[in-house]
This record gives C-alpha cells, sequence and structure tokens, in this order.
C-alpha cells in the first residue's frame, strides 16, 4: 500500500533536508570546548548516515501529529538562529535542521541526527532572540550527546550504539522493520510521555547555557523564559510540565553553571528588536 502524507509534511522534510545556513566561523570559546567535550565514540560516517535517517523518521513522525507552521521568513529565520548555536557543538559531523511546529502548547523537540523542532506556542511566548537561542540549544544539548539513542540502548555486536543503530536500520528483513518501528516508537514515548532522565535534562541545560554562550547570546535567555513559564502554567505547557523537572529546578542548574563558568549574561546579546521584527506577525 502506497502511504500518503501531508503536503506540509512534505515540504517539512524537504526544507529540514536543506535548510542549513552558513553563518561564519565557530568562536574561539566554542572551538575549545568542542575539543575538550567531544564525543568519544568513535565517528563513522555509516553510523552518522544511519543515525539521521532514524532522527528524519521521528521528526517526521513529530511533524505529522501537530503539521508544520509553514511561514518561510519564520522558518528561515529560526534556522539562521540555530544555525549560529549549533556550529559551537561537540558534533560538528552533524547537520543541523529546525522547523516550527503548528501548535499552541509550549515545548521543543530534538530527534537524532540533528532535528529539532520548536512549537508556535512556544515561540509566542519568548521576548528575545537570546531565549530563542537557549531553547534550541537545550534540543540540541539532547542530540549532541545521543540521549534518545543511549536511552534507547541500541546495541550490535560493536561497542559502539551508533553502530548498533546503523545495523538496525540498514536491516532488509521483516524482523529489522519491525524493531526499527518499535525503537521509533520508543522514542517517541520519551518526547512524549517519559520523558529524559534528570541526568539527560541536567546536561541539556547546562549545554543550553554554554552553546548560547559561545554563540554570543545571552546565556540566562533560556533562565528568563523559564522563569515567566512558571508562573503562567497550564494546558498549553502540559506536556512540557510532565515530562521535565520543575522550572525552579532547571533554573537552579542553569544559574549554577553560570557562576561556574563565570559568564556575566550582561556582557551578551539579547536580540530583542529583530526578534521582535520578525515574530510579530505570528499567529
Amino acid at each position: 500500500m502506497i502511504r500518503l502524507f501531508p503536503i506540509s509534511l512534505l515540504v517539512a522534510l524537504t526544507l529540514m533536508a536543506g535548510c542549513s545556513a552558513s553563518t561564519g566561523k565557530p568562536s574561539q570559546s566554542g572551538a575549545q570546548f568542542r575539543h575538550r567535550a567531544s564525543v568519544t565514540d568513535e565517528v563513522v560516517a555509516s553510523d552518522i548516515e544511519e543515525e539521521v535517517r532514524f532522527g528524519r523518521e521521528v521528526a517526521a513522525r513529530i511533524i505529522g501529529r501537530y503539521g508544520l507552521y509553514e511561514n518561510d521568513k519564520i522558518m528561515k529565520y529560526v534556522n539562521l538562529v540555530g544555525a549560529v548555536v549549533s556550529q559551537n557543538t561537540n558534533r560538528p559531523e552533524l547537520n543541523f535542521h529546525f522547523a516550527v511546529l503548528n501548535t499552541e502548547e509550549i515545548n521543543a523537540y530534538a530527534a537524532p541526527g540533528g532535528f529539532v523542532l520548536v512549537t508556535r506556542g512556544a515561540l509566542l511566548k519568548m521576548r528575545d532572540e537570546a531565549e530563542l537561542a537557549g531553547v534550541l540549544a537545550h534540543e540540541i544539548g539532547h542530540i549532541v550527546e545521543k540521549h534518545v539513542v543511549k536511552e534507547l540502548n541500541i546495541k550490535g555486536s560493536d561497542e559502539s550504539s551508533a553502530a548498533g543503530l546503523a545495523t538496525l536500520i540498514g536491516g532488509s528483513s521483516q524482523s529489522a522493520r519491525t524493531a526499527f518501528a518499535q525503537s521509533v516508537d520508543k522514542a517517541l514515548d520519551v518526547l512524549f510521555k517519559d520523558g529524559y532522565s534528570r541526568a539527560d535534562e541536567t546536561q541539556a541545560d547546562r549545554d543550553a547555557v554554554l552553546f548560547s554562550a559561545f554563540a554570543g547570546y545571552d546565556p540566562a535567555g533560556l533562565i528568563h523564559l523559564f522563569e515567566r513559564l512558571n508562573t503562567a502554567k497550564g494546558k498549553n505547557t502540559e506536556v512540557l510540565d510532565k515530562t521535565h523537572p520543575s522550572y525552579e529546578t532547571r533554573i537552579s542548574w542553569m544559574k549554577g553553571t553560570l557562576s561556574r563558568e563565570g559568564l556575566d549574561t550582561g556582557s551578551y546579546k539579547a536580540g530583542v528588536n529583530r526578534f521582535s521584527s520578525t515574530i510579530k506577525n505570528l499567529k
């Protein structure tokens, strides 16, 4: 049977496959972090390719659930901000792609291989570009640390979880295809129902602070957003509230990172005017 996808889904996958923007060289601090915190798994081209394939399927399922917010100006803007942040990560072998989901729910999602999705509702709650950068940086953190891949514990004969993933996806048998589909379902359970582990969320929040700073954004951007969301809990934050630690806890984690790293938030940009002029027509 031929599977037909909604036009919006096809558009999203096309954009996400080819909408990566070049924004110049990484900052010196970013390059140092990338060297210092480089992933210990051996990077093999075929493993990365299969990780991306798996993540694209997860992203497609998420987009199929919410639909794509089809606004070229906002899509380009989110991709540009994301590109600036992602160039300073410890997974330089990945190309990151970003899209906006057409839902009033306040959340963002990360799929393995470099796919980041932020909701229209989340954008509406933001006040500046630094807050957007912080949200994208948090999701990028989940991807660069392979949290979903490790959570699923997908392994083959090789010790590398990525190699195990390549074996699983590359299999042509019915059992391999079934296992692949089940793994995608489990990944979606992590994102929508179970949530990441506390350790994974701590790490992603820490990365959000550092990645934002490396890109020149106020590293307290995500803190500012969480402080407002903490007083505005409701129907649109249900998924976020259910799958994440409390805002108070996460704010404490990030403030601790700011202190340990000696980051002066007043010396970074917030991008209020550019954010406002781009997002002003968002409904």
